[in-house]
């Protein structure tokens, strides 16, 4: 069986589905994070954290870099036909470290 990130991909290259919750996060004025960039987070990121357990069904954190390099965390789940995208957002640095993969206690 392909790990989460393997998953994630093959979900993704069937289809991209954005959550209302994800739309709106990416939509925020100071943030403004394109669907391109959440695709390249898809297929090029790295999973941070995985989440067996969720309730939404397996899920995992991706960290990718976007426009001008900056970090872009997102958080998707892998179904048969589509990639669920639950949320995207610019992590911060009151609550992640400067790796963008360790978060603060």
């Amino acid at each position: 069986m392909p790990d989460i990130s393997g998953l994630i991909r093959q979900s993704a290259s069937k289809r991209i589905l954005f959550l209302p919750h994800a739309l709106n996060q990416m939509n925020v004025p100071q943030r403004m994070i394109s669907t391109a960039e959440v695709r390249t987070v898809i297929f090029s990121g790295e999973v941070v954290e995985d989440y067996p357990e969720d309730l939404r069904g397996h899920s995992c954190l991706l960290l990718g870099f976007g426009e001008k390099g900056r970090p872009v965390h997102i958080v998707c789940s892998p179904k048969t036909d589509y990639l669920a995208v639950i949320t995207a957002y610019l992590p911060d640095l009151e609550k992640w470290m400067t790796d963008w993969r360790t978060r603060r206690e």
